[in-house]
């Protein structure tokens, strides 16, 4: 029995973990269609895997940003976070212009009365305790509530801190550097293992993830809201077609090996509704890639945090859906001021479930459109968020690709010219 038992093992443990996460989500809306509101007896299961993801979320962006730091050179590390905020501005505004876009032409809000009650919506946070909160007075705090801007703060703060010991004259400090730095090395290997055994029950979280959330409310929401759904969704696909191809081919980074290794961590955001906690499966993903790993040790981090295209394209089309549904026509100016609130809003918003409300509310507020929408749309949150978080998590991987080719090109131009350089002066 035993020798059985040790051959299913191995053979599951084996298997793509693509296959096995498609596996636990085609079973899961197999059990959401069978049983309904029964399927929610599953929930724990499926709250496990995302405790156990965000259980490696906060080592793995430290230790990794720490590191990146220590291994990049000064120029490269500038380079790379300017690269990144100039990606994650550009097609943050893109998916919302094209959310808004198609939200207009469908106008999905048309024939839906405005809900009685309001009920409680969440309290947005303002721009000033979102900027604060960046530097933190209390860094257990910023650990305990899992406030992702604030750690890569104080990682980035730590990880020049010991780029200083490590270069220090003194040679009793420098050994203390050198000393943490190997710390840090030998805790990132130990988290990403411990990882990788969370990665072997990730599948029977994602099967009782999409039984429990599905089951209780998804397909009754998608029926009343279908429209809405359906511009949301056509917003993502065409955020991936419009924008995340053409900049692939734009790079020269073949379409599908891209998917190939991008789809592990597209199917685990899709399916958890969690773009910090697909931070560890999307470095995987980045090291099969081949991704060099200063690049993706900062950007995929950062990306989880402020990078939510999915996010706007939702945020974009629920105000039109409130605006429909007060018969408002809104203005060219007031469409502008969507775009740059969105996008500024997306940045704000934590890459966890549910946080796609409070951008809601916000936007709303600014808009002056009826609060009452936020628990309209909150019928049909399981189906639009996970599509959404999808959609964030490619858009990160994408701009991993990009940014690596640019540095990768950075090199061998600075190469080529030091070459060029030692040939004239040997000439001379």
């Amino acid at each position: 029995m035993s020798q059985i038992l040790k051959r299913i093992w191995h053979r599951y443990r084996d298997t793509s973990l693509f296959v096995k996460m498609t596996i636990g989500f085609v079973l899961g809306l197999i059990v959401a269609l069978l049983f309904g509101q029964q399927a929610q007896v599953l929930s724990p299961i499926g709250d496990i895997l995302l405790n156990l993801l965000q259980l490696v979320v906060i080592p793995i962006i430290m230790l990794t940003l720490i590191d990146a730091v220590n291994s990049t050179q000064s120029g490269r590390l500038v380079r790379v976070a300017s690269k990144t905020f100039v990606f994650y501005l550009v097609t943050t505004i893109a998916a919302v212009v094209i959310s808004l876009a198609l939200a207009l032409l469908v106008n999905p809000g048309t024939g839906l009365q405005s809900s009685e009650s309001g009920g409680e919506t969440p309290d947005p946070p303002s721009f000033i305790d979102q900027l604060v909160g960046i530097f933190p007075e209390n860094i257990f705090q910023a650990l305990a509530d899992g406030n992702i801007l604030a750690l890569i703060f104080v990682s980035m703060v730590v990880g020049l801190t010991l780029v200083g010991m490590r270069r220090s004259s003194d040679s009793t400090i420098s050994g203390f550097g050198t000393l943490l730095y190997k710390i840090v090395l030998g805790g990132k290997e130990m988290t990403f293992r411990i990882l990788g055994g969370i990665l072997q029950y990730a599948p029977v979280g994602v099967f009782a993830l999409v039984a429990s959330d599905i089951g209780s409310q998804g397909f009754d929401a998608l029926a009343a809201l279908g429209k809405l759904t359906g511009v949301v969704y056509a917003g993502l696909a065409a955020q991936i077609l419009l924008i995340y191809i053409p900049l692939l081919l734009i790079y020269r980074v073949p379409i599908g090996g891209f998917f190939r290794t991008a789809r592990e961590p597209m199917l685990t955001a899709f399916t958890t509704q969690s773009s910090s906690g697909t931070i560890p499966v999307s470095l995987k993903a980045t090291k099969s890639a081949g991704i060099l790993d200063e690049v993706a040790s900062f950007v995929v981090p950062l990306g989880a945090t402020i990078n939510m295209d999915g996010a706007v394209i939702r945020l974009g089309a629920s105000v039109v859906l409130a605006a429909n549904i007060v018969g408002r026509d809104m203005s060219m100016l007031e469409l502008g001021v969507i775009v740059l609130t969105a996008t500024f809003v997306s940045i704000g918003t934590a890459g966890v479930p549910g946080a796609g409300l409070i951008g809601l509310t916000i936007l709303l507020k600014q808009a002056g459109l009826p609060m009452e929408t936020v628990a309209l749309v909150a019928g049909v949150d399981v189906i639009l968020g996970m599509g959404a978080t999808g959609l964030n998590i490619t858009g990160d991987l994408v701009g991993t690709h990009l940014i690596d080719k640019s540095e990768k090109r950075f090199s061998r131009k600075r190469a080529l010219s030091k070459t060029e350089d030692r040939s004239t002066s040997q000439s001379d």
